[in-house]
């Protein structure tokens, strides 16, 4: 289903310059090898506390994205001591309620959605592909434990209804339920599954488009075919409001939407869909996250990647018509970005964390994994 999103959501006018020869594909693997290495050693030599933590005075989430971002590129690194200590100090996370987040916690969903990431990753890197399994299905269950829905006392008409929050039972929004759902996508529940059904739900509540499960006092105020933070609790979007009371789209969200509707099985041809890829292509960008600027950039770089590749998207046409290798242009401005100690941060806008070089540097390896072709 996800290789017809080239065919069926994609226009690409028949032109020879989009064709990538084999000689430019291994140029590009070769400058993407030099920067993941340069950017690990960085990790692995500057990132890691003793404890074995990255940044761990924010809790277990940046150690196990490093931890998923290192693995993926290396498999061979389960063995590397940084690895074993990283995974150490997951594991010391591990509550007996099946979360992975540190104690007293506001962000558990969070944390525990991108732990999971981390220990699928190191099963299927080691030999004993098993060896967190339970641990694993423990944080499944608590997941869809947090998870708003007839729980919570709350009917499907309920603008929170099927969402995740950070996990401190505020309100959910459209960021931790795509974490939510490509934890669970990661553990092997399909579309079919009730908690991704149930989270589509919420996602669809977050895009500028009436109809199609969206009936929000929001739906048809900007009908952009964008997304934005949340819905619930009055409806919030970080790029802000319009005059006429909308919630404006960004980028990042709409990722983070397309994305998660890939995961919950719909289609190409759906009309949710395509509104998003038209959004997509209308404001296609490497160096700014749309409606956000600098702010949440990074974040918005693994979400562009791996939105794009779940959506088996190659070539694009961008607001000017003109195709776009989104692979060779995401992976060029990563690649200049980088630092010279081999890291990267937000120099313009430290917004979300985006000053710590240990998170920029884990969110920047994991979209490039995503770059090769």
């Amino acid at each position: 289903m996800l290789a017809l999103f080239l065919v069926l959501v994609v226009s690409v006018p028949a032109m020879a310059d989009t064709t990538i020869d084999s000689e430019q594909t291994e140029s590009m693997r070769t400058r993407i090898d030099q920067s993941v290495n340069k950017g690990i050693e960085f990790l692995r030599t500057r990132g890691q506390a003793d404890d074995g933590s990255f940044s761990g005075e924010t809790g277990v989430a940046v150690t196990a994205l490093c931890v998923n971002a290192i693995l993926k590129h290396r498999p061979a690194a389960i063995n590397d001591p940084v690895i074993q200590k990283a995974l150490t100090y997951v594991e010391s996370k591990i509550q007996s309620d099946g979360g992975i987040y540190e104690t007293g916690s506001l962000y558990r969903n969070y944390e525990t959605s991108v732990s999971v990431g981390a220990l699928v990753q190191a099963n299927k890197s080691g030999k004993d592909q098993s060896k967190y399994e339970s641990a694993l299905k423990r944080a499944e269950v608590f997941l869809k434990g947090l998870q708003w829905d007839e729980g919570e006392g709350i009917e499907t008409s309920d603008t929170a209804y099927g969402g995740a929050g950070y996990g401190n039972h505020k309100r959910p929004d459209l960021s931790n339920t795509a974490f939510f759902m490509e934890a669970l996508h990661e553990l092997g529940n399909g579309p079919d599954d009730e908690a991704i059904q149930k989270a589509l739900q919420f996602v669809v509540k977050t895009q500028n488009l009436a109809g199609q499960g969206n009936d929000t006092k929001y739906a048809d105020k900007v009908g952009d075919g964008g997304f934005y933070y949340t819905p619930a609790a009055g409806g919030q979007s970080q790029a802000g409001e319009t005059e006429a009371g909308g919630l404006r789209s960004y980028g990042s969200m709409t990722y983070a939407g397309l994305k998660s509707m890939i995961y919950a099985g719909l289609t190409p041809d759906d009309v949710r869909v395509q509104a998003a890829m038209d959004f997509i292509r209308k404001n296609y960008s490497v160096e700014t996250n749309p409606g956000m600027g600098s702010a949440g950039l990074y974040y918005y770089y693994h979400t562009f990647a791996k939105a794009l590749d779940a959506a088996g998207v190659e070539v694009l046409d961008d607001a000017n018509g003109k195709p776009r290798v989104w692979r060779q242009d995401l992976a060029n401005q990563l690649i200049s970005e980088q630092l010279d100690d081999g890291s990267w941060v937000n120099k313009e806008n430290e917004r979300w964390m985006e000053g710590d070089r240990q998170l920029v540097t884990a969110y920047t390896l994991l979209a490039l994994s995503y770059c090769r072709q």
